[in-house]
């Protein structure tokens, strides 16, 4: 009886420890499958219409009506299969114009969106000019207020582009990028280009490195 009892209780010791085992690998699988990922890169743009762009090209300032945009122009872009052309007319009655690429669509900061971007220590992006000589009076993020607004902006400029394709990096890395609405931005003045001008941009991201 006494070997008999000794049996059982080993026999449940056995059970039990198998279950809790199994009971631990399927709270680290659900831990796992549940985690978010460890965001290594976002990008404002890429290609035109491609899935990983996180912010559009809605939102203009200034003399909007003078810029004409095409996300899907093929004719030279630096990475993928499009790039985004920018034409300034120079027209208008406030001499200078810009464009923000925002989340989502059409939020001037009045509504939730954007992202949390801590992770990222650059945004980069790349960009040229039609002749060269093109004056772009800042390129930036951020800036927008409102009920949910950016926690922080930030920005480079004046930029004197190129023909050939360069890249430019603005330093995020001391900012407070917990809650960006306006991922990108540019700004153009008459004053500096009063014929108009056209230019690209591409790969517009922000990353971690």
């Amino acid at each position: 009886m006494k070997k008999c009892s000794l049996l059982i209780i080993f026999l449940v010791f056995i059970f039990l420890g198998r279950n809790t085992c199994l009971a631990m690998e399927q709270q680290v699988l659900a831990e796992e499958k549940s985690a978010p990922k460890q965001v290594k890169e976002l990008y404002v743009y890429s290609d035109k219409d491609s899935v990983v762009n996180s912010y559009y090209p809605s939102e203009r300032i200034g003399d909007g009506e003078s810029l004409e945009i095409d996300e899907a122009d093929k004719e030279n872009p630096q990475s993928g299969n499009t790039c985004v052309k920018i034409r300034y007319n120079a027209t208008g009655v406030f001499g200078w114009a810009g464009i923000y690429w925002v989340n989502p669509s059409g939020n001037w900061g009045n509504e939730k969106g954007g992202y949390d971007l801590r992770f990222a220590k650059k945004l980069t992006f790349w960009a040229r000019g039609e002749k060269g000589g093109e004056h772009i009076a800042v390129f930036r993020f951020g800036g927008l207020k409102g009920s949910f607004s950016d926690s922080d902006n930030h920005g480079i400029g004046p930029v004197i582009l190129t023909r050939e394709w360069k890249e430019y990096t603005v330093d995020v890395s001391t900012r407070n990028m917990k809650h960006i609405i306006a991922g990108f931005s540019f700004a153009i003045s008459k004053a500096f280009n009063r014929q108009g001008c056209i230019f690209y941009l591409d790969e517009i991201k922000y990353i971690e490195e």
